[in-house]
């Protein structure tokens, strides 16, 4: 499986990450926070075929670049039900406040215990959990094969994502955090929107 971490450079870095099958060269984007021409390059200089892109949650610096990758490319962007008020308001998904007015209204929406399959190969699957908190759409994209979670702003490596947003909960963001991301094997790699990867059992220590 090849996890390729890339830090896009909008107002805020942020990580998109690549998701790829090493056989089929199949895969997810996660995340296409910004910079869509630089994650276009990449998949073509890799000859990577995407299939889906998949959002952790629905602020702008997440979103940045989901438009102009999903219609260059002609792949669905998916997010929790919950993601509908981000997506389609400035407000919530925070990009009114640095003078955008990013929006988004084709998504595909899923619920909570949705399995992503991978169409070129099955056996590739990222299980959804929802862990409100950061924000109320707010979900992990679980690989149990590979020991790896795609965490969005859920869980940094010794860190937590802001609370003091629209739809941020900080009781609900803990028991998030103690519910599912807690509950995964401890060698599981958090990979997050901000910080260097870490694991459940650094982050249950700190």
């Amino acid at each position: 499986m090849i996890i390729r971490q890339i830090p896009v450079k909008g107002i805020i870095e942020t990580y998109a990450y690549f998701y790829i099958d090493e056989q089929s060269k199949h895969g997810f984007l996660i995340d296409a926070g910004a910079e869509a021409e630089r994650l276009l390059q990449i998949i073509k200089d890799n000859d990577w075929i995407i299939e889906k892109i998949l959002i952790t949650h629905g602020h702008f610096d997440h979103i940045g670049a989901v438009a102009e990758v999903s219609k260059e490319l002609h792949i669905p962007y998916l997010a929790h039900r919950n993601a509908k008020d981000y997506l389609t308001n400035p407000t919530f998904n925070l990009s009114s406040f640095f003078g955008g007015d990013i929006t988004l209204f084709s998504a595909e929406y899923f619920d909570e215990d949705t399995e992503i399959v991978l169409s070129a190969n099955p056996n590739i699957k990222l299980k959804v959990f929802h862990t409100p908190g950061h924000t109320q759409d707010g979900v992990v994209y679980y690989d149990a094969a590979n020991n790896s979670a795609f965490v969005g702003d859920t869980i940094f490596k010794q860190s937590v994502g802001r609370t003091d947003i629209p739809g941020g909960n900080y009781n609900q963001l803990m028991q998030s955090i103690k519910n599912k991301i807690f509950t995964l094997p401890a060698d599981t790699i958090l990979y997050s929107g901000h910080t260097e990867p870490t694991t459940v059992r650094q982050e249950m220590m700190f």
